[in-house]
């Protein structure tokens, strides 16, 4: 109750609290020493013993002043608080010393050495005993974790955590052997094969991983190792980004699933990165999405002249915006940046806005992606993913624009929904311009999941844990490819460079990882068990619920066989199917009268008949011609149809044959 009482008293009061220590024990220290060097209660009677000791106390106290041991917060004392302690003590008797030889008080030669040892003691193990007494309360009300890693990221993670509230480190794991057995910043460090032991003896439920900068595959060793057990796997910073202020040491955060997958990462080439970026004025449309955000932000680094934003959404491109405003004060970079808003289906616009700034290079990564939606609204998906796609393509070669690189997907891949499906078309249309032109040269980049993207599962599955579960995987069997936002970005930005026109460029996405077997990993690396028939003590349930409309069991990257390696170890070249322009152009004309008509089912055959490996799953699942289509025949009252959009002003700009691309 006191030691509370104290802790709780304002700064101030604290202070004159030591104070007041420091002048009962200084007096005690010196009687201490008189009476044990006489071997006798000593009381002093000498008036110039008595003024030796008066100035001894006054300067004792001025000096502990001046050296800050009132200043010092004790629960915080470090090694410069007790070095301060002994340099304090050590002035006191010099000062005992020479006040009583100037004075000439029969003071015994021996009493300062007593002195300053009984005064080590009071003044110093007051704040020991203080400090240890705060500590062991506090630790009472820690959690004890375990940190893996006992090198230079432990360590200073073990001397953060000391000085909290919340974490106290209970040991280190470590498979290096030098360092097992060693006790650092009084922490035990243990080999691996002990960590059963070790959460037992402490009871510890949570384990911190400090790797630094330890390749992928090693983390990811690791990580399979322990999640095994029955302990909340978390991850901090390396020390290095926080000590340049791309971290916070406090950011300790769950486990990055990438860190599972443990691929580690290929040096860029830089050479292939700069071609199509330095000093050129680049545009990514889709700018505030989770791929073109990280374009975004990888372009900046490579030091364009302007940078182009572009999107539809006014809250994703104000974000994207503002940070890289931040980006580039901070790194005092000459970029211009530009955001602009707007529809990739308006072709006039997407022209105006290339030609006006002179646009070098284009990164297409605007589109609707998400499966199931796209499936509940097919006219606006094929429209956003073919059309658009179409349209700026277009607006390219009108503007002279060198390079452009659309961001396709594996689901383009003999697709089984209409996402994948207007993503293949998407191709089509590009390869067959790329053979109409030779002003702009265009290439694709196909790739598979990308972590932390809008609508992986990574977010929902760690969210579904956070609320108790369960967590929801759509069929057991079901398989992904995933890669990292940046590294999917890097790669996007290298292989852009490589294309002569038209290719196609496959990104390698390693080995493909089975839903229900990441979701189980995310449970346990949380702590938490797999409530099974099994295990009917678990505390988070996985349910299937069946494949959504137009989902497949395994992605593909490939439609033909044997892709060519190209210059970079994780890009290859696709050998696949293309048409001509005018063959292209036919199918286009047909999708764009049926759209027109809000003829979903017209556009759905359309693209069965085009050559894109087409083969749904499922019926039509929009939402609107459902609704209207209960009989399964096509409607022809107009007045239930959507509307077309009116073209543009601007119509009168380009040729009659164009103006139904400007809606």
């Amino acid at each position: 109750m006191l030691l509370n009482s104290l802790l709780r008293l304002p700064r101030y009061q604290k202070r004159l609290v030591s104070l007041l220590s420091d002048a009962t024990f200084i007096p005690l220290a010196l009687w201490l020493a008189f009476s044990l060097r006489l071997d006798e209660m000593y009381i002093p009677a000498d008036n110039l013993v008595l003024a030796v000791l008066t100035i001894t106390i006054l300067a004792s106290l001025f000096t502990f002043a001046k050296l800050g041991l009132y200043r010092a917060v004790i629960r915080y004392m470090s090694n410069h608080a007790m070095v301060a302690v002994f340099a304090g003590v050590s002035i006191s008797t010099l000062v005992l010393v020479i006040s009583s030889f100037l004075l000439q008080a029969p003071v015994p030669r021996s009493v300062p050495v007593i002195y300053w040892c009984l005064a080590m003691v009071f003044v110093g193990g007051s704040r020991m005993l203080a400090r240890s007494m705060v500590h062991k309360r506090v630790v009472r009300q820690k959690e004890r974790v375990v940190i893996y890693g006992a090198g230079k990221s432990g360590l200073q993670l073990s001397s953060i955590l000391f000085h909290g509230k919340e974490l106290q480190p209970a040991a280190f794991i470590d498979d290096n052997p030098a360092l097992q057995g060693t006790v650092l910043n009084g922490v035990r460090v243990y080999a691996p094969e002990e960590f059963p032991r070790v959460i037992a003896r402490y009871s510890a439920k949570r384990v911190l991983l400090a790797l630094g900068h330890a390749p992928r595959s090693q983390r990811a060793l690791v990580i399979r190792f322990l999640e095994t057990y029955p302990v909340q796997v978390q991850t901090m910073p390396d020390i290095n980004d926080v000590v340049s202020g791309r971290a916070k040491i406090e950011e300790i955060r769950d486990v990055d699933i990438e860190d599972l997958l443990g691929r580690d990462e290929v040096a860029p080439d830089k050479s292939l990165l700069a071609e199509c970026i330095n000093k050129k004025v680049v545009m990514v449309t889709g700018a505030g999405g989770s791929i073109g955000s990280e374009l975004c932000r990888q372009i900046v680094r490579l030091k364009p002249s302007k940078l182009i934003l572009f999107d539809l959404s006014e809250f994703a491109l104000y974000e994207i915006e503002q940070e890289l405003r931040r980006t580039i004060h901070r790194k005092e970079l000459s970029i211009e940046l530009h955001a602009l808003m707007g529809s990739i289906q308006k072709q006039h616009r997407m022209e105006v806005i290339m030609s006006s700034y002179a646009v070098d290079t284009v990164y297409h990564a605007a589109a609707y992606k998400h499966v199931p939606l796209v499936e509940h609204n097919v006219i606006e998906g094929v429209r956003n993913n073919v059309f658009g796609t179409w349209y700026c393509a277009e607006a390219a070669i009108k503007a002279n624009v060198e390079t452009f690189v659309l961001i396709s997907t594996d689901k383009a891949v003999r697709p089984t929904n209409v996402m994948g499906a207007s993503k293949r078309m998407a191709e089509l249309v590009l390869q067959g311009l790329a053979q109409r032109q030779s002003r702009t040269r265009f290439c694709m980049v196909r790739f598979g999941n990308v972590l932390g993207s809008s609508g992986s599962v990574v977010p929902l599955f760690r969210k579904q844990i956070l609320e108790g579960g369960p967590v929801t995987v759509t069929h057991p069997e079901i398989t992904r490819y995933f890669m990292t936002i940046p590294e999917a970005a890097l790669l996007v930005l290298q292989a852009g460079s490589m294309g002569e026109g038209g290719e196609v460029f496959l990104l390698d996405m390693g080995e493909a990882v089975k839903i229900a077997d990441l979701a189980e990993k995310l449970v346990r690396l949380m702590g938490l068990e797999v409530k099974t028939p099994d295990n009917p003590e678990g505390e988070i349930e996985i349910q299937y619920t069946g494949l959504r409309p137009g989902e497949k069991l395994y992605e593909e990257l490939l439609i033909g066989n044997e892709p060519k390696q190209t210059v970079h170890p994780r890009i290859m070249k696709g050998r696949e199917i293309a048409l001509v322009w005018d063959e292209v152009k036919v199918f286009l004309d047909e999708i764009d009268r049926l759209s027109g008509e809000f003829d979903c089912e017209g556009v759905r055959d359309t693209l069965l008949r085009a050559p894109l490996g087409y083969k749904p799953m499922n019926g039509l699942d929009d939402l609107v011609w459902n609704k209207n289509n209960r009989d399964e025949t096509p409607t022809k009252d107009k007045s239930l149809m959507p509307a077309n959009e009116p073209a543009e002003d601007a119509a009168a700009l380009v040729d009659a044959t164009d103006v139904t691309r400007l809606a």
